[in-house]
């Protein structure tokens, strides 16, 4: 029996009764008909990635002549801003039914679509909490060259209600980011090099999201044991994030290219050690990079022993770009240093190292390299 297979006879579902949830699973449906078999009140937060409908008017080619792999395909395409909107306020109102009072949405989009969820998203009732800017280190350039390139896509997060508690890993967020507030612009580099899946050399899906960001969106507001929905799966991106970051997932995706996909990364996606996923609670200058992006990059792995020159002191990277030392202390880079030293003040970037084939080395030079790879 081949993967398909297997996830047709177990994920597709008519009913689900209260309590049993289809965790860490795909269930290979149409996304409403699948939220319409979940019960009430029973999932933590939905991230979701709709189609954009972006009205493209043919193929896409390079300068060169050469194709682009656009989003052509046909779940992408709606006959009228009226059909896409009645798509879109179908979905959410039953996001909406199967969020809990604390739970939160994430919707992504471009400008082809999100300003139209948005308006859906406040009309349901929910309460946006942020939009937020993902800013592409490395976006595809405008080969007609009569626009501006588009460099960042927009993401809104709402809670349910204008008085509602949800989740915010406030204190996580400033840690990840070198101890400076996260702000609501977000650079990270878009999804290439061996994260993106291709079969025959091509990729298998056109707007695959890289895992950074939905590290980023999942530490900032679920917690461990957190369940997770995605209602347009693809290729797993949300599920391969949250298993490594010990929560659960369900995700609907009804394209069995896809499935199969993502059912096979998300297989090998290996969890972190639950000792590395705590995350602390709630004269610097910032640096080109964050250390918590190496992190989230998957560029040092949580779990990554550090040391200094002289191997005198140990920490250990936790999954937001914390460290931790032996006798339980955590914090920054910088400030894990300097408690070590006793100084008050440290550069994190060339006290600690870590262990390479050909010796100790700064975790400075894996900054470097993050940069080489992800600077356009």
């Amino acid at each position: 029996m081949g993967v398909i297979e297997k996830v047709k006879k177990s994920a597709r579902v008519a009913a689900v009764p209260a309590g049993a949830l289809p965790l860490d699973s795909i269930l290979m449906d149409d996304c409403i008909a699948a939220m319409k078999a979940l019960p009430d009140a029973c999932i933590d937060a939905v991230f979701a990635d709709p189609p954009y409908n972006l009205q493209l008017g043919g193929d896409l080619n390079r300068p060169d002549g050469s194709h682009v792999d656009a989003v052509t395909d046909d779940w992408d395409k709606f006959d009228s801003f009226a059909i896409y909107d009645k798509f879109t306020r179908a979905w959410l109102k039953e996001a909406r039914r199967i969020l809990k009072p604390t739970g939160t949405l994430w919707v992504i989009g471009s400008y082809h679509n999100i300003f139209r969820v948005g308006t859906a998203v406040q009309d349901l009732g929910f309460w946006i909490l942020n939009d937020i800017v993902w800013r592409k280190a490395n976006p595809m350039p405008n080969f007609k060259g009569t626009r501006f390139t588009n460099a960042h896509e927009t993401m809104i997060w709402a809670s349910m209600g204008e008085k509602s508690r949800y989740t915010f890993n406030y204190r996580a967020m400033k840690t990840l980011n070198d101890e400076i507030q996260m702000r609501s612009d977000w650079e990270l580099p878009i999804c290439a090099g061996q994260e993106r899946l291709k079969k025959d050399g091509h990729k298998v899906h056109p707007t695959q999201k890289p895992e950074a960001l939905l590290y980023r969106v999942l530490l900032s507001s679920t917690k461990p044991g957190d369940v997770v929905l995605d209602p347009f799966f693809g290729t797993g991106t949300t599920g391969a994030v949250a298993k490594r970051l010990g929560r659960r997932f369900i995700g609907i995706e009804r394209e069995p290219a896809y499935v199969e996909a993502a059912q096979e990364r998300i297989e090998a996606a290996l969890p972190l050690d639950e000792s590395n996923l705590q995350i602390m609670q709630a004269g610097k200058a910032a640096p080109r990079v964050a250390f918590g992006t190496l992190v989230e990059t998957g560029y040092l792995q949580p779990g990554t022993m550090l040391c200094d020159t002289k191997r005198r002191w140990k920490a250990s990277v936790r999954a937001d770009g914390s460290l931790v030392l032996a006798d339980g202390q955590a914090g920054s880079i910088h400030k894990m240093g300097a408690t070590l030293q006793g100084a008050p003040s440290c550069n994190g970037w060339t006290f600690w190292h870590y262990e390479a084939a050909d010796g100790l080395r700064p975790i400075d030079a894996v900054r470097q390299t993050y940069l080489l790879a992800t600077q356009p």
